[in-house]
């Protein structure tokens, strides 16, 4: 078989997409995190002892790691929750809220003010450079060659 772009890229969706990924019940995550914490396991011990597989060690270390922090932070009661994916502040999946109408135009109106604020400030600080400039490069020459005593 000639091993073009083609083949490689269906031989890779044949190879690692056959497995799916394992769901495990609250019950049973905190069951595991209880045993880890309770008996000061690691977590490839814990990974060993309770079969949770992934593609690697790194990835069930990941898992036990994120159920404990799950744990930590929100109690049992986070690991039951179901979890897919990334969510909102409103605690619905998918798209994130558009802000209100009024809101959205009150933060463009400082925006623009911000930018004209700073545009400003960008041409004064020129103005104010350049007026220093020219008071160091006539203030010494003139003032020189008014000390200087004339030769007769």
């Amino acid at each position: 078989m000639i091993c073009t772009p083609k083949v490689r890229h269906l031989w890779r969706c044949i190879f690692f997409m056959s497995k799916k990924q394992k769901k495990y019940s609250s019950e049973f995550k905190i069951g595991v995190i209880m045993d880890m914490r309770e008996h000061h396991l690691g977590y490839c011990e814990t990974a060993r002892k309770y079969g949770i597989l992934s593609k690697s060690i790194g990835g069930a270390i990941n898992t036990l790691r994120r159920w404990e922090r799950i744990y930590l932070e929100e109690g049992a009661e986070g690991l039951m929750k179901e979890r897919m994916g990334k969510s909102n502040t409103n605690g619905k999946r998918g798209c994130t809220s558009k802000l209100d109408r009024k809101v959205e135009e009150d933060l463009i109106a400082e925006n623009q003010r911000l930018r004209m604020e700073i545009e400003y400030l960008k041409k004064l600080d020129a103005l104010v450079r350049k007026t220093e400039q020219k008071m160091v490069n006539t203030t010494p020459t003139k003032v020189r060659s008014e000390r200087l005593p004339t030769i007769s």
